[in-house]
């Protein structure tokens, strides 16, 4: 739009809806508005003369559209947002007057003036501004949805998505399985896991920029970092968008934007419990001022969450009798259980301390057995301190200077399970030595060292900060943006009262009564010397470090009947670098201190792309059918000092037939770059013998070599991804919205392994055919026999071994998943207030997994460690004034549990939150106190019984889909001024 035309414009007056008031007053500044619920014209008009602020916009744009009301002391930013918040129309600063138009259905209320000085909207999924992801689909919760929910923290907000899945890292998962990837979170973070296509696969950002990664490898953002009183929204792009930010986003695109232009001070004070098992307490500040083209944020927030002891949750338990299911306690007790050189065991009878132990006390055929999971917590003591601060500064009227940082410290502890188990050997020398059969040999001894020790402590911290600065030059209608990004997270996890095997042996092989370890009684004989001697621990360092620069630009090409053809260019350069440090003060005398072996070096990306936004019709083309056509290109290339080039486009189409009805499709590809610790190769293996069940056989079992660890030449993964779907928002029934998209990702090599089923991997050739090799040479076999990672328990010869299970990290699978997300919404006047109806959910069709190439696919979708067919969340609100009352139901579909034999069925899992607040002050709640009730799982549910064995444990039930908090109730009081 030029000059010429925008004067023309004006000049036409009311007519065209055009506002011409005093001079513009800066956006920043407070005033009082009064404006009541109205057609959105007369409003926009009323807006205009109390804020000074030119609008333009023409009468059909906001015929049919209603305001809600306005009251209160708020910035003219806030007003605005607030006036426009679900009309889908959005503003562009042109030659100083805000233009309004016809914003991107799919994407409404993902747009906010307050998101930038100048009034232009950057939307999750585009480069251009003022435009929504053309054909994509995007959810966003606003901050009333996010103070509605009842949710304290955003890992709880975004795990109450129905297309999320809670498999792969979260602190919930993190010592009860290791499907997903849950085993490479070292230190209890959260990530999230879109359509259940791996945590690595969902790209975070933060206001836009990537944050530095945590987890061994560097695999994931852990969310739990971030404060839930700092954000403004979370616009989560559902959709592959490889071609917008390159690596990583192939689930989709998770952008937390923080509340960079807010106004004023807010205190948030909040306090929960679990019942009275566990409980949460939180402090959040925020601050915000404008004053002469600067305006600064601030946030601090402090949270503590206590432990979960599993005592309290009678599913956490390794004995599941009472359930019906197995009894999988562990040998390790205490007392412990004696087996003999022949193989015999024998129970070593409590109520002793091992002194006076004699033969004939045993108890033949008898282990001991210990709950081990019932003596631990389901969830750590967490302690999390968060500081943000934002600013922005107008350098000249075309020049702004904008600086973020958000650092933060999380700090936990958690009663573990024993993690370093191992039977211990008695030598004929230790002054109690017991020989249950009289042959005067070395015998093994299952024993837990919890009563000496005590028991073992998971302990640790994560820091991180993400620090944004860049400088933005208005070119006319151009934006050009040059900026940088530095991330880095350090993570320190130990685990605390392990036993030392090395000092160990020697404390058993001592022949001084005083001195040396007693193994045979309960733990209250032993010499506190030889405990702390003998006491050890196990610790890693992890420290993953980004530096990014990027220089943008974006705005119009040419105007096309329809409207501007717009362009976004840009390039960027990231590097990348991550280290991972053990201290092993297990397996040797002395702790040694040493790098995980084959890392890689630092990675180096570069990158370039452009997008392409072409309107082919606009509203007011005359043409029955095509009121508006819209059509977006996209590509990038990316080079990755690891593994070389990767090119991705993306195509996207919007097609509004008739106002209020939209069709979308998009189509493009994706990537996932190989993690760090992905690439390090065999010099981190295990290969060793095994006897493994096979049916085929006639003993039953095979000899078996299986190889452990990570394989050699891993590649990056790859995904093709397409949607369809359409938006209604009719302008004859206000506040009704529906949508619903389906879409298929084509995922191929797909990195991953198998070893966590590799004793199934015979009994079920028809799934795991693909990483068996039969009848290996005798040539592959010696390799395998001559590396350094070898292990021979059962000493059997290469001529023994019939078969190789390949349970290794590596380009493994192809992933074809479909499915459908749907949402239906609708906002009338009932009785005085405002009623809000809803529902969302998302179906998976199928899931169809193909091991390795050449192998038959499975569909794995609604079966244990994989999503759920349905998942829903249904809510019911009323508001009136200052009060609101909410209900939220969530369900999770039933599944199989395909692990156990025979094939277990799990039930689906629902559950009712509460939300009541009220607001004590001015209506707009820019001023005054706001007090909110929320209760998480209202009816207490249970999560539903699933034999769920790990392998070093046992639960009843599966923390991927259901978590083990119950009924929490928070109370919490949020102070404006």
């Amino acid at each position: 739009m030029n000059k010429n035309f925008l004067a023309a414009f004006l000049a036409m007056g009311c007519a065209v809806g055009a506002l011409c008031p005093i001079a513009a007053q800066a956006q920043t500044e407070q005033r009082d508005y009064d404006i009541a619920a109205q057609p959105l014209g007369d409003a926009l008009r009323e807006y205009s003369e109390v804020s000074g602020r030119q609008i333009v916009f023409a009468t059909d744009l906001v015929k049919g559209r209603r305001s809600i009301s306005l009251r209160g002391r708020m910035s003219s930013d806030r007003a605005l947002s607030r006036l426009l918040a679900g009309s889908g129309l959005l503003t562009e600063l042109v030659d100083g007057a805000l233009v309004l138009r016809a914003g991107n259905r799919a994407a409404a209320d993902k747009g906010s003036t307050e998101n930038g000085a100048d009034g232009a909207i950057v939307v999750t999924g585009s480069r251009i501004r003022g435009a929504g992801p053309t054909g994509s689909p995007v959810v966003t919760i606003d901050r009333e949805a996010i103070e509605k929910s009842g949710y304290g923290t955003v890992q709880q907000l975004l795990q109450s998505l129905p297309q999320n899945f809670g498999g792969g890292p979260t602190e919930t998962t993190l010592g009860a399985t290791t499907r997903n990837g849950a085993g490479s979170d070292a230190t209890y973070g959260s990530s999230i896991n879109l359509r259940g296509l791996g945590a690595s696969s969902t790209l975070v950002l933060i206001d836009g920029a990537r944050p530095a990664l945590g987890g061994i490898g560097g695999v994931f953002a852990d969310i739990s970092l971030i404060p839930m009183s700092a954000v403004e929204r979370i616009e989560v792009l559902t959709d592959g968008a490889s071609a917008i930010y390159g690596a990583d986003a192939v689930g989709g695109v998770v952008n937390v934007r923080l509340r960079n232009r807010f106004e004023g001070a807010e205190i948030i004070l909040r306090a929960g419990t679990a019942d009275g098992d566990m409980t949460e307490i939180q402090f959040g500040q925020l601050l915000g001022k404008s004053w002469k083209g600067v305006h600064v944020t601030l946030a601090y927030q402090f949270s503590q969450r206590g432990a979960l002891a599993a005592g309290k949750r009678d599913f956490a338990r390794e004995d599941l009798r009472s359930f019906g299911g197995p009894d999988f306690r562990s040998g390790f007790a205490v007392p412990g259980t004696i087996a003999a050189a022949n193989g015999l065991v024998f129970a070593i009878p409590m109520g002793q301390d091992g002194s006076d132990l004699d033969a004939t006390d045993l108890l033949p055929d008898v282990r001991n057995l210990r709950d081990a999971r019932a003596e631990s917590e389901l969830l750590p003591r967490q302690r999390t301190h968060s500081l943000y601060a934002a600013g922005d500064f107008k350098i000249t009227d075309s020049l702004t200077f904008r600086a973020s940082a958000l650092a933060a410290e999380r700090r936990y502890r958690k009663v573990g399970i024993g993690d370093f188990l191992q039977a211990a050997s008695v030598p004929v020398s230790n002054p109690f030595y017991v020989d249950p059969i009289g042959t005067n040999e070395p015998v093994e001894v299952a024993y837990s060292f919890v009563n000496d020790l005590g028991p073992q402590l998971d302990v640790g911290r994560v820091r991180a900060i993400t620090a944004n600065a860049g400088l933005e030059q208005a070119l006319g209608a151009w934006r050009v943006q040059l900026g940088g990004v530095y991330g880095r997270q350090k993570g320190k996890a130990e685990t605390l009262n392990a036993t030392n095997r090395a000092r160990l042996r020697a404390a058993l092989a001592d022949t001084n009564p005083a001195t040396a370890f007693n193994i045979f009684g309960d733990g209250s004989a032993n010499n506190p010397a030889t405990i702390a001697n003998i006491r050890g621990s196990y610790s890693t360092l992890d420290d993953f470090e980004s530096w990014s620069a990027a220089l943008r630009g974006d705005g119009p090409l040419f105007r096309l009947p329809g409207g501007e053809v717009r362009l976004a260019i840009g390039a960027e350069y990231r590097r990348e670098r991550y280290q991972y440090v053990t201290k092993n003060d297990i397996s040797f005398v002395a702790p040694l201190t040493e790098p995980l072996a084959g890392l890689p070096g630092p990675r180096h990306v570069k990158s370039a792309y452009a997008e392409l936004l072409v309107p082919i019709f606009g509203a007011d083309n005359g043409m029955p059918g095509f009121r508006k056509l819209e059509l977006s290109l996209a590509g990038r290339i990316e080079d990755y000092s690891q593994f070389g080039r990767t090119t991705n486009p993306k195509l996207g189409v919007r097609w509004e037939p008739a106002d209020g009805i939209a069709l979308r499709g998009s189509y493009g590809t994706s990537f996932r770059a190989p993690a760090f610790d992905e690439l390090i190769g065999p010099a981190v293996s295990l290969y060793t013998t095994f006897q493994a069940a096979d049916p085929a056989s006639p003993t039953g079992t095979s000899n078996v070599l299986a190889l452990f660890g990570y394989a050699p030449n891993i590649g990056p993964e790859e995904a093709t991804t397409w949607t369809a779907g359409f938006d209604l928002a009719p302008p004859s029934l206000p506040g009704f919205k529906a949508s619903l998209t389906y879409y298929a990702v084509d995922y191929k090599n797909r990195i991953g392994t198998a070893s966590e089923d590799f004793t199934r991997f015979l009994t079920n050739r028809e799934i795991f055919g693909g990483v068996i090799i039969d009848n290996p040479s005798l040539e592959l076999l010696q390799g395998y026999f001559d590396a350094p990672t070898f292990s021979n328990p059962f000493g059997l010869a290469p001529t023994d071994i019939v078969a190789i299970l390949d349970g290794r990290i590596r380009n493994l699978s192809a992933v074809r998943q479909r499915g459908l997300d749907f949402e239906i919404g609708y906002a009338p006047a009932f009785a005085g207030g405002v009623l809000d109806l809803g529902i969302a959910g998302s179906h998976i069709f199928s899931i169809d997994r193909q091991l390795t190439p050449g192998a038959p696919a499975t569909d794995v979708v609604g079966t244990y460690g994989n999503p759920a067919k349905w998942r829903l969340r249904g809510r019911l609100g009323w508001s009136s004034g200052g009060f609101s009352a909410n209900a939220f139901v969530n369900y999770i579909d039933g599944y199989d549990n395909q692990v156990v034999t025979p094939v277990e069925q799990v039930s689906s899992w629902t559950t009712v939150d509460l939300t009541i607040s009220q607001r004590i002050g001015d209506e707009a709640g820019e001023r005054g106190l706001n007090l909110a009730l929320s209760v998480i799982n209202l009816f207490d549910r249970d999560p539903p019984y699933l034999t769920n064995r790990s392998n070093t444990s046992a639960l009843g039930y599966d923390p991927e889909k259901a978590n083990p908090l119950g009924r929490m109730i928070s109370l919490q009081a949020t102070v404006r001024w």
